[in-house]
């Protein structure tokens, strides 16, 4: 999907949306750092598998604007631990609900790809990145009863945690 349209996302989107998922056990209080969470993107892109891996890192550093992996990963690990310092370590409602973010013309592109599934889907601006994402209104019903199942108070998080692994 973006490796068909490298020209119109900008490199800082896609970092920005990389560390975002690497968070995703942070901001479910899982684990305090993505290392921690063994099937994470993070582990991959920092200690590549040498077979099977999930994630094209030379192609992947090369969207991302570098020449060499080393340099790539170093640059990620600043990002993470930037992110968890920063705003990032928080749930960002312009990633977790959106279909696309980035550039205008990347978020019109997929927009236009998607076609009529993207009617009633608008591209909003924040701070200078787009989202496209269904209008607000859609999700103003009150659902208190239906998902007081899904509360914190009855959750239970798998321990997949590194210094809870039993091997």
């Amino acid at each position: 999907m973006i490796v068909t349209m490298p020209r119109l996302l900008r490199p800082e989107h896609l970092h920005h949306c990389l560390v975002y998922i690497d968070l995703n056990m942070v901001h479910a209080g899982v684990v305090s750092h993505p290392v921690k969470w063994l099937q994470s993107g993070y582990h991959e892109i920092q200690g590549p598998p040498e077979r099977y891996g999930v994630i094209d890192l030379r192609g992947l550093v090369e969207l991302c604007g570098f020449a060499e992996l080393a340099d790539f990963q170093q640059a990620h690990r600043r990002w993470v631990e930037q992110a968890l310092l920063g705003e990032l370590a928080k749930r960002d409602d312009r990633w977790s609900e959106a279909i696309a973010v980035g550039s205008l013309a990347f978020v019109d592109k997929v927009k236009s790809e998607l076609g009529v599934k993207a009617m009633h889907r608008d591209a909003i601006e924040i701070d200078g990145t787009y989202a496209l994402r269904e209008p607000s209104e859609f999700y103003a019903g009150n659902l208190t009863g239906k998902i007081e199942v899904l509360s914190t108070e009855n959750t239970f998080f798998w321990d997949e945690s590194v210094e809870n692994a039993v091997t």
